[in-house]
């Protein structure tokens, strides 16, 4: 048999002997690896799963006119950006997925060209998403606060670039983005700007934003119900924007067969219309990151967090909050990711990601090396935060040092 692609390891599954060993530690592991919300969806979208009527019939690809209505009315209360939903907007089955296959669209459409475009620090399904359509994946090199660095595009590259991906706040770093300046690239250079704005509603510096304020021509937008509404296991999402592209993309979608389930539309209206629950989950992710940034300035001081023989101007301090989103994004000491993140299972059974996860070798990304870095996502409840900060209280007593 000739040899072709070979899926690489699934990131996350790269922990596994990690959590192993977390999970021995009485109490077991405490996950901060992936963001998995912990909290509880909104009531009346679970009520809305589970009494929609709508298992019968295969539902729209494009989604239900109440889907795309709710939609495009959240996207007018929070942005003040007004969409038609009958030609702006249009379902997807979550984000992963359309961030995922959006590549192989369009490169039918596009045949001339086949590069993706993306942060060379980010979440990994950019470039994944390339592969799988058997186009280029070039990384965007980002400056030392992790924002896409525009300048550094190579023309040649963007001469044959498909998309250039955006993601504010950003995965892993909650960097943000000048949306504005992207979407002017775009039209500059006729490349599709597709914005990733899942955790927009955790933005900490400022209000949120989208692309769509600087117009739909040549941009998209991708929101996601799975963080906002602790919605993860629904799968639930749209795309808006551009509404050439959007009647092409939904022309081709129905092909495919990708349909958002009935009952998951409904649930999905019902989510879009209240703000109440997101204004609660936005209080307790808050909290959570101040919490964790005070747990690793603890394993720092014990010794527990990068290199115990660090310079003290090298010592982590309190990480810094982030600009958005629901990760911290500390340095390591010393710069070993992997042995941080061993240390952090191994002493208090707390599970971070390693920096690596979020950019392809070499990690070093203009001013930035993400692989000296380790993500911490605030998805875990309070009572397991609070067991890492016991025992980490007690290995202070052991060692003398509370």
């Amino acid at each position: 048999m000739t040899s072709g692609f070979v899926p690489p390891p699934y990131p996350y599954e790269r922990l596994d002997e990690l959590r192993a060993a977390a999970a021995a530690l009485p109490g077991g592991a405490v996950d901060c690896s992936i963001g998995t919300p912990c909290d509880p969806p909104p009531p009346q979208a679970v009520a809305a799963l589970a009494g929609s009527g709508t298992e019968r019939g295969y539902p729209a690809s494009i989604g239900s006119p109440a889907f795309r209505q709710a939609a495009s009315a959240w996207t007018q209360r929070r942005f003040n950006v007004g969409l038609d939903p009958d030609s702006h907007v249009a379902a997807c089955i979550g984000t992963k997925e359309f961030v995922a296959s959006l590549p192989g669209y369009l490169r039918l459409r596009q045949p001339e060209r086949d590069t993706v475009l993306y942060p060379a620090v980010s979440y990994p399904s950019y470039a994944m998403g390339a592969t799988l359509a058997g186009c280029r994946p070039v990384p965007v090199a980002v400056d030392r606060h992790f924002r896409v660095d525009l300048s550094a595009i190579d023309p040649r590259d963007a001469a044959r670039a498909l998309c250039l991906w955006v993601n504010t706040p950003g995965n892993p770093a909650g960097a943000l983005d000048d949306l504005g300046a992207a979407a002017a690239w775009g039209l500059h250079n006729g490349v599709l700007v597709a914005s990733d704005e899942c955790y927009a509603e955790f933005t900490w510096n400022g209000p949120p934003r989208t692309i769509l304020e600087h117009g739909t021509e040549g941009v998209l937008a991708v929101h996601s119900l799975s963080k906002r509404s602790n919605m993860a296991g629904v799968r639930a999402g749209f795309y808006a924007g551009d509404a050439e592209l959007v009647h092409y993309l939904r022309e081709c979608r129905k092909h495919a067969g990708c349909m958002v389930p009935g009952p998951v539309q409904a649930a999905a209206v019902a989510a879009w219309s209240d703000q109440a629950h997101v204004d609660q989950q936005r209080a307790r992710y808050r909290d959570r990151l101040e919490r964790l940034a005070s747990i690793i300035e603890l394993a720092d001081r014990l010794g527990r967090f990068g290199d115990a023989r660090s310079t003290v101007d090298d010592a982590c301090r309190l990480p810094e909050l982030p600009a958005g989103g629901f990760y911290l994004w500390p340095r390591v000491p010393g710069g070993d990711a992997w042995a941080c993140a061993d240390a952090l299972a191994r002493s208090c059974g707390l599970i971070v990601s390693p920096g690596e996860f979020y950019c392809e070798q070499p990690c070093a990304s203009g001013a930035v090396d993400a692989g000296e870095h380790v993500r911490i996502a605030a998805v875990q409840p309070d009572e397991r935060l609070e067991l890492v900060e016991r025992r980490l209280a007690a290995i202070a007593r052991d060692e003398g040092r509370g």
